[in-house]
Formats: C-alpha cells, structure tokens, sequence
C-alpha cells in the first residue's frame, strides 16, 4: 500500500483533535467553573451537558494516585502505545481500509485528551453526561468528551472488523 493511502485517514485524526479541542475551549471559556450544570439537552434527563475535570481516565480509575504516577501512567504510557501504534499502523500493510480509518480516528481521540493532560494542569475537560437508567449500576454514564467517544467507537468499530476480518479468512 502507497504511503498516501496510508496518510488519507489521518484526515479524521486531524478532525477529531480539532472538534475535541475547540468544544473543551467553548465549555471552559463559557463556564469556566468545574461542576458547573450547563444543560439538560432534552429537558427529560436524557443528556446533560455539565463541566467536570478527570485527573485520572476511565471511570475515574487512578484518581488517588501521586502526581508522579499520574504523569507516568496517563500521559508518558498513552505517548508510548500511540508512538508503537503509528509504527505498526505504517509499517504494515494487514490492515483494511475500514481498520485504517478507525486505528486514525482511536489516534486522534488519544492525542485529544493527551492535549489536555500534557496542557491542561486541571484535569481532562468532560462535558457529556447520560443516563443510563441504572445499566452496569450506574444512575449516569461517567461524565466524557468528544475524544472519549472516538475511542470508544472507532475501537469497537476495530475489534467488529477484526473479528470480521478474521471469520472470512478462516472460510477460505
């Protein structure tokens, strides 16, 4: 595969840093305040909008933990997997365009809230909150961001294809 082909996606990578960034800008610019309500997006409980910091990373795992370890764990390892994963991502040519597209789009989740944790001394800036009606025991889903979700999403959409992938190679 031509080195441009494996350029293209990060097109989304560059999107995803961009909208992350400048919609953690509009909320804190706005409502500078951490615990600040914003919105009830729907007026039914449904999705708030409400700016909240995350010192630590999913679920609030590691929030106890020293500085030192902090800055360890969540900004030199994410460095590392990211640098190993756009070493793999170029130089190998077993992935499909789908799996191209989404390893870009976990890079630039990745990258946006590495922004944040490198730049933003505070914590991650978090604005999005769901109900989730008690599913896995949560009243709300833990507060997330634009950056969140892409890895979220584009990492499930990589592990669907994978298995994909994988399930028609074993048919042939």
């Amino acid at each position: 595969m031509k080195y441009k082909q494996k350029l293209f996606p990060f097109i989304l990578t560059f999107c995803i840093v961009v909208v992350d960034q400048l919609s953690k800008a509009f909320i804190v610019s706005r409502w500078p305040r951490e615990g600040t309500f914003i919105k009830d997006v729907f007026g039914n409980d449904l999705l708030w909008i409400i700016h909240v910091r995350n010192k630590a990373i999913a679920f609030s795992l590691g929030d106890g933990l020293p500085d030192q370890v902090r800055v360890l764990l969540f900004i030199m390892v994410p460095i590392v997997v990211l640098g190993v994963l756009l070493v793999y991502y170029f130089k190998t040519d077993e992935f499909t365009t789908l799996q191209r597209w989404v390893v870009a789009g976990i890079i630039g989740g990745g990258l946006g809230n590495l922004i944040d944790r490198i730049w933003r001394p505070d914590g991650v800036v978090d604005f999005i909150s769901v109900n989730v009606y008690g599913f896995l025991g949560f009243a709300r889903w833990p507060t997330f961001n634009i950056a969140d979700s892409s890895v979220v999403i584009c990492g499930i959409l990589l592990v669907i294809s994978i298995l994909f992938v994988a399930k028609n190679t074993h048919k042939e």
